[in-house]
């Protein structure tokens, strides 16, 4: 199986993914480390792929999304985002309407309580 098909596969079958360096709980860099911990934070089930595993995911991942950096969040087998992305739709709130237009469960005051600390 190609690491193209991998990727298809790994997103449709799995709610939420995050392509990211290491793990949910030993992130390899600081991008990865705060989408991971806003993830777990908000208690959302997500599959992580450790790019740093395995160099054919790590490229492939990248030309699958054409988006050239880790980590990469995708919701429902869409790409959603990078750290900046996911971190602006936290703070704005679009991440939880997002999870709640997919059926994606979260725990709202997290998420709520990150937007407080970060106001």
């Amino acid at each position: 199986m190609s690491a193209q098909d991998q990727i298809k596969e790994t997103v449709a079958a799995n709610d939420v993914v995050l392509y990211m360096k290491g793990t949910k709980s030993m992130p390899q860099c600081g991008f990865s480390s705060r989408v991971a911990g806003v993830l777990n934070y908000m208690g959302v089930d997500f599959t992580d792929v450790n790019v740093l595993a395995d160099d054919d995911i790590r490229q492939a991942i990248k030309d699958y999304s054409d988006w050239p950096t880790i980590p990469q969040l995708y919701v429902k087998g869409e790409f959603v985002g990078g750290c900046d992305i996911i971190t602006e739709m936290t703070l704005s709130g679009e991440l939880d309407t997002l999870f709640e237009e997919n059926g994606v469960s979260y725990d709202k005051d997290a998420a709520e309580k990150i937007r407080e600390a970060n106001a």
